[in-house]
C-alpha cells in the first residue's frame, strides 16, 4: 500500500489550491484513503510536477531577497 504524502504542515494555499506540505487539492486528500494504489500513483506523480514547478518560483523569490 502506498503511503500518504502529509508532512504534517496542512495548510491550503488559497490562491493555488493546494495544501502546502503535500501538494494536494482538498478533494485529493479526501479521497486518498478509499483510493487503490493505482489511484494513488496518479496523485503522486501530480504532486511531483507540482512541486517542480514550485521550486523555480521559491528559488527566483530567494534570489530576489523576496523569499518569506
Amino acid at each position: 500500500m502506498i503511503t500518504s504524502p502529509c508532512i504534517n504542515i496542512c495548510k491550503m494555499d488559497a490562491s493555488s489550491g493546494l495544501c502546502q506540505g503535500c501538494f494536494r487539492t482538498i478533494d485529493e486528500i479526501t479521497v486518498w484513503s478509499r483510493l487503490d494504489d493505482a489511484g494513488r500513483q496518479h496523485i503522486l506523480a501530480d504532486v511531483a510536477r507540482r512541486r517542480g514547478e514550485q521550486a523555480p518560483q521559491e528559488n527566483n523569490l530567494r534570489s530576489n531577497g523576496n523569499a518569506k
